[in-house]
């Protein structure tokens, strides 16, 4: 019986040591900078009482630069399974306070682990990322890990959510990882990502720049767009994170979760009809009709910061999920640019490997024009749009609520591109482009010649927004199939989605496509 004890006192020592992980210094070291520790992030994370952690025992098998003298159980990556809302999911945190986080090739194997269970079993897959990058002693040993995980993010694309958590240093190689995934959420402050850190930089380009502002959190939310969701706290981002997995489905098995919803289907809201000004030149902001037609006004926007002219996200409609994409009038006119092509494309892409119907809506006068755009791609770049709209197999109801212009109607889930359902509000102006442009071609000689040149020009303006740019004669061919009253907007989207349910659409035999990246 005795030894028997000591067995069980053995494995509670064992327990004990690895939970340690780098010891109370390094752990009040990461306190004293704001941040939580790999395994209290994970606590905050799951479910209470729901994480089950495996390889708490693995330690690496390095022997250079006496590296077998120091060997910490659990090998800096606190990994096993959970629940999020009640839901599985896996998870890996990296623990910055052993040999900072760096990944070893059996720190990588015990995420590797993780990963491959995450896919087989149809789980989100939820990685948080705290770590000096490769570990040097090892070599390309280190790198081979980073490769597999690498291959592993691919495989898993469109099958599960995956979702990087950064909240500390994710740099190098170690970068490559999250970008495969697809959703970022970062920590003000706290956590950064670069390729090449400040001092290559500064080796390099002699230019002097610190963390923050090479790849900190804003950074990425605003400017280079790598970024989809950062918050000033590691509580909040992690709250925020269970927030948008309530929204998913855990694999591309699945559709989203149905919750009970207690906001009437058929509610209408007659703030809507002001919402359009009467000056088709004056910004509004979309989301004046976006977050009142969902369930109980709650909408989770990813990428705000970012391409602020086109908005994309998550709500809910009668319960069930839907995206959301929308050219956003309030900034740049709505115009489409390189950033938001890439934006929207990659955000109906997701939509559609995870069952998520798209609810589109359209005030678009066009692409951007400028050599800038010219130069930076505009062509192959906006080209995604259009690519990822032909190819969603999800129901598409398309709202027009202003201008849809030129190709930018056609590439923003038109009928032509297969949409399922185009609505228009009557203020809706359809066209080839805007009047004024429009006219200035038609009419050039008659407009110079007349006796009254402005009066002449505004008469062709009346006359070819009344043929041209109304609701009703794209509803006359019917490229709009209803044309709805902006108070309507919820129940008739309710009843649109509920009716495309059980849509079916069989894609081309092929192995993959030929996105234009």
């Amino acid at each position: 019986m005795a030894a028997l004890e000591e067995k069980y006192e053995e494995l509670k020592l064992r327990l004990a040591e690895s939970d340690a992980a780098g010891g109370p210094d390094k752990i009040a070291k990461q306190h004293e900078a704001g941040k939580m520790t790999a395994r209290e992030r994970v606590l905050e994370l799951l479910d209470e009482g729901s994480f089950e952690e495996i390889d708490k025992f693995v330690v690496h098998r390095c022997a250079d630069f006496d590296m077998d003298r120091t060997k910490i159980p659990g090998e800096g990556v606190v990994s096993g399974f959970g629940r999020i809302n009640g839901r599985g999911v896996y998870v890996f945190a990296q623990d910055f306070t052993v040999f900072g986080g760096s990944l070893s090739y059996t720190h990588a194997m015990k995420i590797c682990k993780v990963m491959d269970l995450a896919y087989r079993n149809g789980c989100p897959l939820i990685g948080i990322n705290d770590s000096g990058g490769a570990r040097i002693q090892e070599g390309v040993e280190s790198l081979g890990g980073y490769g597999e995980v690498f291959y592993r993010n691919v495989r898993a694309s469109g099958v599960i959510p995956q979702i990087s958590i950064i909240m500390g240093p994710c740099a190098g190689g170690a970068v490559y990882s999250p970008a495969v995934t697809d959703f970022i959420f970062m920590t003000e402050k706290t956590s950064y990502m670069f390729i090449t850190g400040p001092q290559v930089i500064k080796q390099v380009t002699s230019e002097e720049i610190d963390p923050e502002s090479l790849g900190g959190a804003k950074v990425h939310g605003k400017v280079s767009g790598v970024c989809h969701f950062h918050f000033k706290s590691e509580k909040e981002t992690l709250e925020r994170v269970r927030e948008l997995l309530s929204l998913l489905p855990s694999s591309n098995r699945e559709f989203p979760p149905v919750v009970p919803c207690d906001d009437p289907p058929d509610r209408v809201n007659p703030e809507l009809d002001e919402v359009i000004p009467d000056n088709p030149r004056r910004p509004y902001d979309m989301k004046r009709i976006i977050v009142p037609v969902m369930d109980n006004g709650h909408f989770v926007e990813a990428h705000e910061n970012y391409a602020k002219n086109l908005i994309v996200g998550f709500g809910r409609l009668n319960g069930k999920t839907v995206g959301v994409v929308a050219n956003q009038p309030k900034w740049m006119a709505g115009c489409l640019d390189t950033e938001a092509s890439v934006k929207c494309a990659r955000f109906v892409r997701f939509c559609d490997a995870f069952n998520i119907p798209l609810w589109t809506l359209l005030d678009v006068p066009g692409y951007l024009p400028g050599t800038q755009q010219e130069h930076g791609g505009i062509i192959k770049h906006g080209a995604k749009i259009l690519y990822a709209y032909a190819e969603a197999t999800v129901p598409k109801v398309t709202l027009i609520t202003r201008k849809a212009y030129g190709g930018a109607y056609v590439v923003m889930s038109s009928k032509h591109l297969r949409a399922d359902i185009n609505l228009a509000y009557p203020t809706a102006e359809i066209a080839v482009m805007g009047p004024e442009g429009a006219i200035q071609i038609l009419f050039r000689k008659e407009i110079a010649q007349a006796s009254d040149p402005e009066a002449r020009r505004k008469e062709l303006i009346d006359q070819y927004v009344e043929k041209f740019a109304s609701p009703y004669r794209a509803a006359e061919l019917g490229f709009v199939d209803r044309v709805i009253l902006p108070r309507e907007t919820r129940q008739v989207l309710i009843r649109a989605f509920a009716q495309l349910e059980k849509k079916q659409e069989e894609k081309p035999r092929r192995k993959h496509g030929n996105i234009p990246l």
